[in-house]
């Protein structure tokens, strides 16, 4: 039988489908008769690895999309989630913020209560509006003035009763202070808790000379705490001025360390110079 010949060619055809027919054929005798489950084992390595990575290929694409759309699902409750987060952290922090200005008004509101059941003198509070200082003179100017009854030559004290200066000139809305610390500024003083008085003398800084005269003998020592004496008449006594630094200098108040004042309505200007 040559290759030309049809029967030839039938009869390859005929012995290609035999074999293909014979492994289904095969496997389905074994399956049904189950001769030995050892084949089946063997065949089971073989086929459900190639299942598995056939599967894993034809299921990719899907399984990428689920993973995108969970991905996205996530992202998006997450954003969700900073969002309200947000919200809650910006109301938290303004809830802080009111917080914190009210305790502060508190204490202002409270150093001022203070003040005023603890001076037996009425009192104006102002704000501090123009600090003049030119060399060793140092002046301020407060927003109060006559419409508020102050009057010439009365005190400025801070909201702790720590002086600060003195009213030399009046308008009907605003007053010029002279300050402790302005170099005209000579101040009766007393060293608390004794009997030994002397004059504090400004010179522009932060500190102030003093000089006793009570008692020569007394020398000044770091600590010592110096309060205004009435022995002039031009201010009220027992008011705080500032602790001693050393023998010499008092530690003061200067006007820019004070944004609002209290304003003591004590006024003896017929001593006043």
């Amino acid at each position: 039988m040559t290759k030309d010949k049809l029967s030839y060619k039938l009869m390859k055809i005929v012995k290609s489908a035999a074999a293909a027919l014979a492994v289904p054929v095969f496997i389905i005798y074994i399956m049904v008769s189950k001769p030995d489950y050892a084949i089946m084992n063997d065949l089971a390595h073989v086929v459900l690895p190639v299942a598995n990575v056939v599967g894993d290929i034809i299921t990719w694409p899907v399984r990428i999309i689920g993973q995108g759309v969970h991905w996205v699902r996530e992202t998006s409750q997450i954003r969700t989630e900073n969002e309200i987060l947000r919200k809650k952290l910006d109301e938290a922090l303004a809830n802080k913020y009111a917080c914190d200005i009210a305790m502060d008004e508190n204490k202002k509101l409270e150093r001022e209560i203070d003040i005023k059941h603890a001076s037996p003198y009425s009192s104006v509070i102002a704000d501090v509006i123009f600090d003049d200082s030119v060399f060793h003179h140092t002046t301020f100017l407060i927003n109060k003035g006559r419409k508020s009854g102050l009057e010439r030559g009365m005190v400025v004290v801070s909201f702790e009763n720590r002086l600060i200066g003195t009213i030399i000139d009046c308008g009907s809305q605003f007053c010029r202070v002279r300050a402790i610390t302005d170099s005209d500024s000579n101040v009766a003083v007393r060293v608390s808790g004794s009997g030994v008085s002397g004059f504090l003398r400004g010179n522009g800084k932060n500190k102030a000379s003093i000089g006793f005269f009570s008692d020569t003998q007394f020398v000044g020592r770091s600590g010592l705490k110096i309060m205004t004496s009435n022995i002039s008449g031009i201010l009220p006594s027992g008011i705080y001025i500032g602790d001693m630094i050393d023998e010499t200098y008092v530690d003061v108040l200067k006007p820019n360390q004070n944004s609002r004042v209290m304003v003591l309505k004590y006024n003896n200007m017929d001593s006043y110079n």
